[in-house]
Order: structure tokens, then sequence, then C-alpha cells
């Protein structure tokens, strides 16, 4: 199976390292940038699960150079999804499907409406991750889920074929007839663990020892679960308890990587995630004034000063 990286962050690095030792062949399309980081220092990998490093890293700044991918991995921020789109619509032309990571759901219908419905997959990942100087990623959760599953039926065929290497690698895969919803239970996470952790600018220990920013998270996850059912996804309360359960039990400087962009000084996704969810309850009419709240606090420093 020949993966293409589209995305070369920690999220991407992290999987594509990860499918790759499994047996399948990774692609990595980089900015000329990233490509020079690329070849000074390689790729690395720093986890919990298992530090591995690669020396033999398949890159290019030429997608005209890839041949007959099976899947792109998606791993670009919210905000770089449209310029990225004409790359997609390159591979997806030659019969490849686009397995977007993104967080968030309107890039769903934007993916689908620019390449067509078939060639575009649900999937989503739980992880916490970064790049350092060197553009390494520093894996520092216990966990690096990768969900993925197909939007419609002609697509489980390469979902399980995908599944075959992914569970072979040393990531936590799980395939999904039930994609949407999952997405849908990640995209009211990450609102909550983002918006809090970047809002306040401190990792998730705050909430922890906060009983009023407990209950403000615990306010946007219900938000979330009623835009959720205004779209005929059905959230439920355990749903809720789970995730606040997750906060709960997450080490105390563990946080978002929206926060860690913050901290970085580089652009946020708040617009694309916070945003997101505004414009989706606009369109159902459905009231989320403690994500309007939160979305208030963050979006001025969506872009770095200077």
């Amino acid at each position: 199976m020949h993966i293409v990286v589209l995305g070369a962050g920690a999220l991407g690095v992290y999987y594509g390292t990860r499918l790759q030792e499994a047996g399948a062949k990774v692609t990595y399309v980089v900015r000329e940038g990233r490509a020079k980081q690329i070849k000074k220092h390689h790729l690395f990998v720093s986890s919990p699960q298992g530090d591995v490093r690669n020396d033999q890293v398949n890159y290019t700044t030429d997608i005209e150079t890839i041949d007959s991918p099976d899947i792109i991995l998606l791993g670009v921020k919210g905000y770089h999804l449209e310029e990225a789109l004409p790359q997609i619509k390159h591979f997806t032309n030659q019969g490849a499907y686009v397995l977007p990571l993104l967080n968030g759901i309107e890039h769903v219908k934007t993916l689908q409406v620019y390449v067509g419905k078939k060639p575009v997959l649900g999937g989503l990942a739980f992880i916490i991750a970064t790049l350092d100087e060197k553009g390494h990623v520093l894996h520092t959760s216990d966990f690096h889920k990768f969900i993925f599953g197909p939007l419609m039926k002609e697509q489980e065929s390469i979902c399980e074929k995908l599944h075959t290497f992914a569970r072979k690698a040393n990531i936590e895969a799980i395939y999904t007839s039930h994609v949407y919803y999952e997405m849908w239970k990640k995209y009211m996470y990450i609102t909550a663990f983002s918006g809090i952790t970047t809002a306040l600018n401190e990792p998730i220990g705050i909430l922890q020892e906060n009983k009023a920013t407990e209950r403000t998270a615990f306010a946007i996850l219900k938000e979330m679960q009623q835009l959720a059912q205004a779209y005929d996804v059905d959230l439920k309360q355990k749903d809720i308890e789970e995730t606040m359960e997750n906060f709960l039990s997450l080490e105390a400087r563990a946080t978002s990587s929206m926060h860690q962009d913050l901290r970085k000084g580089l652009r946020l996704e708040v617009n694309h995630l916070q945003g997101g969810a505004i414009r989706l309850a606009n369109e159902k009419q459905v009231k989320v004034p403690t994500i309007q709240a939160i979305f208030g606090v963050i979006a001025p420093f969506e872009y770095p000063k200077g």
C-alpha cells in the first residue's frame, strides 16, 4: 500500500512513520523549508510507545513525481485545507482516496464538493504531539488512536486494505463503520479541550483544579452534543461523561495542539474549530453561547503578531 502524507507536521509524521514500520510505502509531500529540515535532520519520533528514527525518508516537493498512491493521509491544519485542495484532486483523479485527520466536521463537505464523495473517507486521531526545532515528533501522550472508516459502502474495500497495515502498526488502529459519529465525538472533545487550554493559556491541570473551569468545559460539551443532534448525530450523555473523565484523568501538564501553537506564536485553528461550530450552529439555529464566548477570547490571537 502506498500512502502519501500531505501535511508533514507532528500528526502526519507520527502516523506515517508507524505505518511505514508496518510495511506501507510512505511518501511525504512537503514545502521547501520542510524538505531542507528533513534532509538535514531526517525524521525521528520520540514516544512513550517507543522511539523510532527514519533515515530513509521518501519526500518530495513535486507531486508530479508521485505515482499511483492508494491513500492520501491528510494531516494539514484546517486553515491550510483550501490551498491543499488542488494537490488532493491531482491524486484523487488518479484513483486515490483521501483520509482526512483534521479536527472538526466542515472539511468533509469541503472535500466532497471539490473532489466528489467517492474518494473522501472518514478519519480522526487522538494523540498529543508536537514538533521540536529539528522537526522531530515529540509524542507526549500514552494514547495514539487512529480511527477511520467508510462514509459510503463503496469505500469498505479500501478501508479494509488500510486496516491490514494499520493493525500491524504500533498504533491503536480502529476501523469503524460509524466513523461520522466518532468524528463528531472527537469534535466535541477537541472544541472543549482546545478552547479551555488556549483561552486560559494553561494545560489541562487548570481544569482539574478548578470546578468553575470544569463546569465551563461541561457546558461546551453539552452545546456540542446539541449541535451534533441537530445534524442527526446522536451523541449521548455518556459521551459527555466519558469526555469529562478523560479530561480529569490526563496528566496535569497535558495540553492541546492549539495551545501549543499559541505558545509557539503560530497561527491558531480557532476559526476552523470553534468558529466552525458557530457556523454550523447558525445554520440550524442552535444556541452555543459558551462556545461563542470561548471563540471571542481566543480569536484575537488567531494570527501571530509581528
